[in-house]
């Protein structure tokens, strides 16, 4: 698939995803979001990738969904009683979401400058979350009279607790990123000329770790829903599986003789 609303590359491991519409501040329309579905699918099928960063060309990360260009499929469905502004959700942004969250690798979110609506919620998908001073996190759909989508009711509330998460979604404010970091909404703030080189290096420490990061970061998103009992089992399984692996050898191997361990991700 040609990309014209983002760009993508691959290097020591590390596949980056960069949207790249920056006439609309990288806005998360249904063409993009088509792109992005597609670059995410090719890069989980490539055995060279053992990290992702997502981030966005510009001044901003992700200015939310387009709305001046909200038509074509699964924009809306037929509905007598009007437009179905949740049709887009349900049959492009909710899978593509979930398909974050199981992703079999770490994914890094460099976030630069705003990232409103959707895209702030595709900022919080990232495991690991850096952004610049100058970026900001927005719920702005009070201002359109709809409401929080892309799973920002599901992040918000666990990341940030309910009462900063009713605020940002009920009063629509913008939370720079030093008060995102504060709140333990992101991992790092940089200024702005280190973003991708802190996002870069974070990469690098995930894309040459185990096999079983990516293991570690389904049982975290997991753990977001399952019950104590699910959950000591789920990491149980995990275990097992983590325990047969090339690098858990290598792993253990490298301890005992006390040098850095040389992962491969097998």
């Amino acid at each position: 698939m040609a990309y014209s609303k983002i760009k993508t590359s691959v290097n020591d491991g590390i596949g980056v995803v960069t949207l790249n519409d920056t006439a609309t501040l990288n806005a998360a329309g249904l063409d993009l979001m088509a792109e992005l579905q597609d670059a995410f699918e090719a890069l989980k099928g490539d055995e060279t990738v053992r990290c992702v960063v997502l981030t966005g060309e510009g001044r901003g990360f992700c200015s939310g969904a387009n709305l001046s260009g909200r038509g074509g499929p699964g924009a809306e469905a037929p509905d007598p009683e009007g437009p179905d502004a949740g049709a887009a959700l349900e049959t492009i942004y909710n899978p593509f979401v979930t398909s974050l969250r199981e992703y079999p690798v770490p994914i890094v979110t460099a976030v630069n400058g705003v990232a409103a609506g959707v895209g702030c919620s595709l900022a919080l998908m990232g495991d690991i979350i850096v952004a610049a001073e100058s970026a900001y996190f927005l719920q702005a759909f009070r201002r359109i009279g709809l409401v929080p989508d892309g799973g920002s009711t599901y992040l918000l509330p666990r990341l940030i607790g309910k009462a900063r998460a009713m605020e940002m979604a009920l009063l629509g404010e913008k939370i720079p990123a030093k008060t995102a970091l504060e709140w333990g909404l992101v991992n790092r703030c940089v200024p702005d000329d280190q973003l991708m080189a802190t996002a870069m290096e974070l990469a690098k420490a995930l894309a040459t770790g185990p096999k079983a990061l990516g293991a570690i970061r389904k049982l975290v998103w997991q753990s977001l829903d399952e019950e104590w009992a699910e959950q000591l089992h789920a990491e149980r399984v995990a275990q097992k599986h983590a325990g047969r692996t090339e690098d858990s050898r290598e792993g253990i191997l490298a301890f005992l003789q006390k040098r850095p361990a040389a992962f491969t991700g097998r």
